[in-house]
């Protein structure tokens, strides 16, 4: 082997192809293909999300519908089944509220809490929160524990 005969490995370099807009000599000179006039020949055209051609784009052909509650209010849940995960691993004891929750990181701290009755609860727990479904606050109570409404 000597420098006479090194090559670069197969496919680390690829070929650059015609380079476009290089002179009148270079044969893709002048428009550089881009043709003359229009959006497409100008720099930094770029076709905008759903456009059709100019043909009416099909979230305006399409009609509107229903409207959103600006008085809606979001919930985040908590399901027994996790509160009972919690007592398993030991990381609440009898009492379960907001501040408790967030700052193990389960719900955030800007939007409401609400109960929810999915899996079993075995532990005595006095639980704090803004709701609760009516199988949690019946599961809840079952096990002898308290439900309290913030």
């Amino acid at each position: 082997m000597d420098l006479s005969n090194l090559k670069p490995a197969e496919g680390s370099v690829k070929n650059q192809g015609k380079r476009i807009g290089r002179g009148q000599g270079s044969g893709k000179g002048g428009t550089a293909t881009r043709g003359h006039k229009g959006a497409k020949s100008r720099s930094g055209y770029s076709k905008k999300l759903g456009f059709e051609g100019g043909q009416m784009p099909l979230q305006r052909r399409v009609p509107k519908f229903g409207f959103t509650n600006i008085n809606r209010v979001e919930y985040q849940g908590i399901n027994l089944d996790t509160l009972q995960k919690l007592v398993d691993e030991d990381k609440i004891k009898d009492n379960v509220d907001f501040d408790t929750l967030v700052s193990m990181g389960l719900v955030g701290k800007n939007e409401p809490l609400k109960i929810l009755g999915r899996g079993e609860l075995k532990a005595k727990l006095t639980v704090t929160a803004h709701k609760f479904t009516a199988t949690a606050k019946v599961a809840i109570e079952a096990a002898g524990g308290e439900a309290v409404t913030l």
